[in-house]
């Protein structure tokens, strides 16, 4: 079982419409897949999760269900739950925008870590610090540091290092001077503790008007259509089956619509 866990201390940059999104895609796939909301005060994977249940059921439709890990409450139900899930392909892990000794945990446990930021220097801050007169790349910022001591006991205790990934989600085309100026000093600080960089989710209405129902647009097709679709679904779909290419999750497209 790959663990994959989608962090960031901060709220708002779009870790739960990741989590669910990948998580959906991987069982399009053929994978098995367990699901867990850390975030316990949110809980927006979690209410995500339950909706498509609801939905899958009042409309007939056959759609896969990823397993969902309930409440966890400590390190002890966290490795209990890695345990009843280790039959599993993936599990996915939805982190609060908070560090909590859970989260903590859970990214030590991680093959994976995606870190979805919006295109901004207030985004940018839970990574790097800059100086505030030259944007000069400072030092780490402490989130940073958290993903730094988890690859080092993650390579303690089993011998191997995780995957760091960093999505540059929502990415505005209206500034081009400030996505440059972020893009810079996100390589530097790449250079300096070692993540990867890819293009994320764009901010499309899809994604948002899909969500209450629990579904995603590896969902969609003849029969699942609950709100009006266009072509631009299309290339949501595109840019989902890109990244899931791109973290290395699926070596092949999903199926077409």
């Amino acid at each position: 079982m790959r663990v994959i866990v989608i962090g960031n201390e901060k709220g708002g940059a779009g870790k739960s419409t990741v989590a669910v999104h990948l998580s959906v895609a991987l069982a399009h796939d053929g994978a098995k897949v367990a699901v867990l909301d850390l975030d316990r005060r949110q809980q927006s994977m979690a209410h995500f999760f339950a909706n498509r249940a609801r939905w899958i059921e009042a409309n007939g439709a056959v759609l896969p269900q990823p397993q969902r890990i309930g409440d966890i409450a400590d390190g002890a139900a966290l490795d209990a739950a890695l345990a009843d899930a280790a039959e599993c392909d993936f599990l996915v892990v939805d982190t609060p925008g908070a560090d909590t000794e859970l989260a903590r945990l859970a990214h030590q446990k991680a093959d994976l870590i995606v870190t979805p930021m919006n295109d901004s220097f207030v985004d940018f801050d839970v990574l790097g610090v800059v100086d505030p007169v030259t944007l000069d790349l400072v030092r780490p910022s402490l989130y940073s540091e958290t993903v730094w001591e988890a690859r080092k006991v993650k390579a303690a205790e089993r011998g191997r290092s995780l995957d760091w990934v960093v999505l540059r989600n929502r990415l505005a085309s209206s500034d081009p001077r400030n996505r440059r100026r972020v893009d810079e000093r996100l390589k530097a600080l790449s250079r300096r503790v070692g993540f990867r960089v890819l293009h994320g989710l764009g901010d499309r209405v899809i994604y948002r008007e899909l969500f209450p129902f629990g579904l995603t647009v590896a969902d969609l097709g003849p029969t699942v259509r609950p709100v009006q679709v266009s072509l631009g679904h299309i290339a949501a779909r595109q840019e989902l089956r890109v990244l899931m290419v791109e973290l290395g999750l699926m070596a092949r497209p999903m199926a077409a619509e």
